[in-house]
């Protein structure tokens, strides 16, 4: 029998008795995997060999699950602090037990949606009860912490699954394949193998030296799996914007364009929001340690704070709050692409703007909200406005329904709501296809006249702030904001994303 060398060198280095890895066959006949995993089907293919398959699953622990080995849970730190408030006995405050159990930012939401999962007790009313019978020492996550960290397996799948949705541990799996020679193959060999030469194409030399008539070419498997080589691609997120903008030019628009750190000035008193407005404190608002801005228009400035102080029109009254210019001029990243729509509104980025006009921007924003599946800490915001004579909430809904429709996404429901800077102002809801829940994907209205007043703008204005990652969840299908950027992101699911509306 005369076959590839390749398959010669798998023969010899495989057994008939005991299934050989893959790895250790490429080690013996030194060759790299690829080529024994080829040579492997080819003879399978032939009644030479049989191939198996095991699934090796490898866990590791994150940095967080590392830092809870000698720290503890966040929920057996909560439950131990409520046991010492009393709480098996009687209920006590919320506040009191977190501040004893010493938690503090995502630890707190971690603690608190856990220690109910777990019977470890109850959480009612801001009041807390724990439950006396609960052993924090037998908590089974811990458990499996501890087994992990000693490399030991942990046979609790549902435990292992918790622990990787809490971003606790990482799970890779690996298919291992193994090679078992038939008896077909221990009798060729004991008749002898001979090794064949062998070529994968045919070549113009082989053809004017004649050599082709001597070579054995090489049969093409295309069943068999071959290396999978990741090449590079528009991010799923990237499409998205450039599709947006796509959209919006087509339906008349012009792009703007405008600076990611801005004087509070432009990003929220322009806006008619109040400076002591919770949303501009330190818990909400990413202030920047610089000089403060120099260059901001003074009769501007003055207009704004009046509608600050006095509010505008006859029936104005103002919001009877302090107003600091100096805080006005301070630095911070935009909270909202809506500070480039009041530089435009203004005039100071292409001068006076006679109506009608439309114009957008797909930029980013940052806010200090708390990470979770549809929230994070830095966002693309698609900012839009249109201003003409006698707009209506009918013109704004009209004007969703037909961008959100060149994506596919006709169930797009609206909600009353308040903003200081408009009114009416409503929030948008799309449907989500996979769990078919209703998400949050953007906030809107008419721009108040304590908004247009101060900068010159005499007819109306409607304007919206739309989440990209929202849309991109909604025609994607991703049910978790993180898995489109981040740290968390799911490359697997950026590589195979595909637009199911």
């Amino acid at each position: 029998m005369r076959l590839p060398e390749r398959q010669v060198a798998v023969l010899n280095a495989a057994s008939a008795t005991d299934a050989t890895p893959i790895p250790a066959i490429a080690e013996e006949a030194g060759l790299n995997e690829a080529a024994v995993t080829t040579a492997a089907f080819e003879l399978e293919d032939d009644g030479l060999a049989t191939l198996e398959e095991m699934v090796e699953k490898t866990v590791h622990l994150t940095d967080e699950g590392r830092a809870y080995l000698d720290g503890e849970l966040p929920e057996v730190r909560f439950y131990r602090a409520a046991v010492e408030a009393g709480a098996a006995e009687e209920p006590a405050q919320m506040g009191q037990v977190i501040g004893a159990a010493g938690l503090e930012g995502p630890q707190v939401d971690i603690a608190l949606s856990n220690f109910a999962r777990k019977g470890y007790g109850k959480i009612e009313s801001g009041a807390v009860t724990a439950d006396p019978d609960a052993d924090p020492d037998a908590d089974p996550e811990a458990a499996a912490l501890d087994a992990i960290e000693a490399g030991e397996a942990v046979e609790d799948e549902a435990v292992l699954a918790q622990l990787e949705s809490r971003g606790l541990v990482t799970v890779e799996e690996q298919t291992i394949r193994s090679v078992l020679l038939t008896d077909d193959a221990v009798d060729a060999l004991m008749l002898g193998v001979e090794t064949a030469e062998t070529a994968d194409r045919l070549t113009p030399e082989m053809l004017t030296s004649g050599e082709w008539e001597d070579v054995e070419f090489t049969e093409y498997n295309v069943e068999a799996d071959a290396e999978e080589a990741g090449q590079g691609k528009i991010h799923v997120l990237r499409q998205a914007g450039e599709r947006v903008k796509d959209v919006l030019v087509g339906m008349g628009f012009q792009e703007m364009q405008g600076p990611h750190a801005d004087a509070d000035f432009w990003i929220n008193d322009a806006l008619f929001m109040p400076q002591d407005h919770p949303a501009r404190t330190h818990w909400d608002r990413f202030a920047l340690d610089v000089d403060p801005v120099d260059d901001l228009p003074e009769d501007l400035v003055q207009a704004v704070e009046n509608a600050h102080r006095n509010g505008v029109g006859d029936d104005g009254d103002g919001y009877h709050s302090p107003w600091d210019e100096g805080f006005a001029r301070e630095v911070a990243l935009r909270g909202h692409t809506t500070s480039i729509s009041m530089r435009y509104l203004s005039g100071t980025e292409v001068g006076e703007l006679d109506e009608p006009q439309r114009y957008f921007s797909v930029e980013k924003a940052y806010r200090n909200d708390t990470i979770d599946s549809t929230h994070l800490l830095e966002f693309f915001q698609i900012e839009g406005w249109v201003m003409a004579e006698d707009l209506s909430v009918r013109d704004l809904m009209g004007t969703f329904e037909e961008f959100y429709r060149q994506f596919g996404i006709t169930d797009v429901q609206f909600k009353p709501h308040y903003n200081p800077y408009t009114e009416p102002s409503f929030e948008l809801f799309g449907r989500h296809p996979e769990t078919d829940e209703l998400i949050e994907i953007g906030n809107s209205g008419l721009f108040r006249d304590e908004v247009l007043e101060p900068l010159g703008v005499e007819c109306d204005v409607m304007a919206w702030g739309l989440a990209l990652e929202r849309l991109a969840m909604l025609y994607t299908g991703a049910d978790d904001i993180r898995d489109l950027h981040g740290t968390l992101a799911d490359l697997e699911f950026l590589r195979n994303a595909e637009v199911i509306y």
